[in-house]
């Protein structure tokens, strides 16, 4: 039997949706950017929702931490938009933080590329020592 789709699992998702054009539509801030909305985790209460976002070629950890700072001062304004969006008779206490999912998946890529090249070059060695 499937397991039911949550209400807080429901919640998340259509945050993450209205976030995501919010952030893309409504925010002027030249300090931004580009940001992506990974994931939206809501508490089982709907007290508050975890913001998991990634920003578009930027990899400088103190450009990471001014973009978030300026998400965390407009959480204010990007709920008060939330709240008109999304009917709920609560809406949840924004926290933002950084996914570093994607700069991790890229650095495995590259170390699985690298252990490739090496494993394939050690065969090609293999066979030309065999050959002699």
């Amino acid at each position: 039997m499937a397991k039911e789709y949550s209400r807080t699992q429901r919640v998340a998702d259509q945050m993450q949706k209205e976030l995501a054009q919010l952030i893309q539509l409504e925010m002027k801030d030249p300090r931004l950017g580009m940001v992506t909305v990974s994931i939206v985790e809501v508490s089982r209460d709907l007290a508050f929702a975890d913001v998991y976002v990634s920003f578009l070629g930027v990899d400088d950890q103190e450009q990471i931490d001014e973009s978030l700072k300026v998400l965390s001062q407009a959480a204010g304004f990007l709920r008060s938009q939330l709240a008109r969006a999304i009917k709920l008779r609560y809406t949840p206490q924004l926290r933002f933080h950084f996914d570093s999912s994607l700069s991790r998946g890229a650095f495995l890529s590259s170390l699985i590329e690298e252990a490739v090249a090496q494993d394939a070059e050690a065969g090609k060695r293999r066979e030309e020592d065999s050959e002699e």
